[in-house]
């Protein structure tokens, strides 16, 4: 799916690390990541990262998180198959959330759901669903 990211930036297929440094991390050294299907604009999950994770994410381009319950790095889908093949990686404005472009295998979601948002507080459009 084109136009997910609008930006005229670009790295000429480079990894950019130093710009971890811009990065507004928590107290805890974590950072918000959402994590979006890159074929169809689908918002999947969010999870969080630290400095650590990010590194490993543009190393492998396998998205991984920090588990927050389990207080370690947790590649997605090693153990469920459910891999996150990452596309690209932007922070925001602020520099304080990322966004991981992926190409989902499976589902996104530990409920079988494709994505985490699923809950309804108020429905869209059926158009948008």
């Amino acid at each position: 799916m084109k136009g997910l990211v609008t930006t005229d930036k670009t790295l000429n297929g480079k990894i950019d690390f130093d710009a971890i440094k811009n990065l507004k991390f928590d107290e805890r050294g974590l950072i918000p990541a959402i994590a979006q299907d890159v074929d169809t604009g689908a918002v999947l999950m969010l999870a969080y990262m630290n400095e650590e994770s990010i590194k490993k994410t543009l190393t492998e381009k396998k998205a991984c998180y920090f588990s927050r319950s389990r207080q370690e790095l947790w590649t997605k889908g090693l153990t469920s198959g459910h891999i996150q093949d990452v596309q690209g990686l932007y922070y925001d404005c602020d520099a304080d959330a990322i966004l991981v472009l992926v190409k989902q295998t499976g589902v996104a979601c530990h409920t079988g759901n494709y994505s985490c948002f699923f809950n309804p507080m108020m429905d869209a459009p059926e158009e948008y669903r």
